[in-house]
């Protein structure tokens, strides 16, 4: 079975949500693009939009179309030249509006698995839960004659386990994309031991076609992404309690957050980003991975506090944030939750003193945005890095050693054998978190 075959029929689980209906929005388009070469139009391309909400799967129908007449609009000559010799189809509009057409009759929005038993590719990306993804995968493996191959979009479950667990045979590859997949360009690929191939080489062309970068990552809880993240995220907690020992806990995660944002160049600091992801999905992703690495502590009796006091973070189904560790007010931090009194502390009431205890910025620092787009990165990043090591304040202090900290979990998921190379973790962190830097460097040596 060729590319085109395999992509013939799909079908996603989960796919009303935000992870699915992204991949499901970019799986289409590929669809719709294979199906318009003349080579295909005898070939029937079904695109299975398997979810368990009738609700969920109408507010994907409009995320998608609303999406794809937007991407042909920007694209309009590239429209075109999927339709050739076309007499009907005249104004820019035209071709714009036929392929939004083209795009949503691929897609088959169902309730019900007993749908995917046909299908030739199965893109799992529901509730990151080993014993329901085992569960469905033996179910339709058990009634699919195709033999279907499983992609697994799990962002911390060890591949080997649920291929072993469902009896797949090798069927089966991580393919970790990165919220939001309709943006984000990185995609995490993770092999079973016994994954053919030809299940790789497949996955190599999808995801070039999906305009996407593949980063290989080898068969470790947790991958490369949340490898590092979790143990950085982990570190900050700690120092956080660490500062709170001088300090009320809330200004210590304000300083830590300010610190890891400003003076590491970071798009948001590590508690917004704990908040972006969700607080329970990480303490989750946490509880996945300690079994495989009894050597280390990876548990916060922090995150058991806030979820316990039902303090979750994450997005609502518009992208905007819900209020986490920190309140928030049109995507600005205006609030630092105290889990001991159990309510919002204002912002402004600490932020006075948590600034003053942080002391100077070096006088080379810019903002996140404007050193990650500039054409003089690096030697903005070496000038700043060379000032702020030179410095003795107290939170240049702290920057340098969540610096050193997150060079040797980098430098560690290399040792492990999780990531090939320090360029592979690099790349993670730099398109997968949006660094404007890899971990893995030598600003602090």
């Amino acid at each position: 079975m060729n590319y085109n075959e395999r992509l013939s029929n799909v079908a996603i689980l989960g796919a009303a949500g935000k992870m699915g209906s992204g991949i499901l929005l970019l799986t289409a388009m590929e669809m719709a693009n294979l199906s318009l070469k003349p080579e295909n139009k005898a070939t029937k391309f079904e695109l299975v939009a398997m979810d368990v909400s009738p609700e969920g799967l109408q507010g994907l129908l409009e995320y998608v179309k609303t999406q794809v007449t937007k991407t042909a609009e920007k694209r309009v000559d590239l429209i075109k030249a999927l339709y050739l010799n076309s007499p009907t189809l005249v104004t820019d509009a035209d071709y714009a509006n036929q392929y939004v057409t083209d795009v949503m009759a691929i897609i088959k929005p169902v309730t019900s698995l007993e749908e995917t038993y046909k299908s030739n590719l199965i893109i799992e990306v529901i509730k990151e839960d080993p014993a329901l993804k085992v569960k469905i995968f033996k179910q339709i493996d058990e009634n699919n004659a195709n033999k279907p191959w499983f992609f697994t979009n799990t962002s911390s479950i060890p591949i080997n386990k649920l291929n072993s667990d469902a009896n797949l045979g090798g069927r089966i590859l991580g393919v970790h994309f990165y919220n939001p997949p309709a943006i984000q360009k990185l995609v995490e690929v993770i092999k079973a031991n016994n994954t053919p191939q030809e299940v790789l080489d497949f996955a190599t062309t999808y995801i070039k076609n999906l305009k996407k970068i593949a980063v290989p990552s080898n068969d470790f809880a947790g991958f490369i992404g949340n490898g590092h993240f979790m143990r950085d995220a982990i570190y900050g907690i700690q120092e956080s309690e660490k500062l709170a020992e001088s300090m009320p806990l809330v200004e210590a995660i304000y300083t830590i957050n300010k610190l890891t944002q400003d003076l590491l160049i970071r798009p948001m600091g590590i508690f917004q980003l704990l908040d972006y992801v969700g607080v329970d999905v990480c303490s989750y992703i946490l509880s996945v991975m300690q079994p495989y690495f009894l050597d280390e502590r990876l548990h916060s009796n922090y995150l058991d506090t806030l979820i316990e006091q039902g303090v979750k973070g994450g997005q609502f189904s518009n992208g905007s944030q819900k209020d986490g560790i920190f309140k928030y007010e049109k995507g600005q931090i205006v609030a630092v939750y105290n889990t001991q009194t159990r309510n919002y502390v204002d912002v402004q009431l600490i932020e006075k003193q948590c600034m003053e205890r942080i002391g100077a910025y070096p006088a080379s620092l810019q903002p996140w945005k404007a050193v990650n787009f500039s054409p003089e990165k690096e030697a903005l990043l070496t000038s700043y890095f060379a000032g702020l090591k030179a410095m003795s304040t107290y939170g240049a202090t702290i920057a340098k050693s969540y610096l050193i900290k997150a060079n040797e979990i980098g430098e560690y998921l290399v040792s492990k054998g999780i990531a090939n190379s320090p360029a592979d973790v690099n790349t993670v962190m730099l398109t997968g978190f949006y660094h404007a830097y890899g971990p893995i460097n030598g600003y602090m040596k």
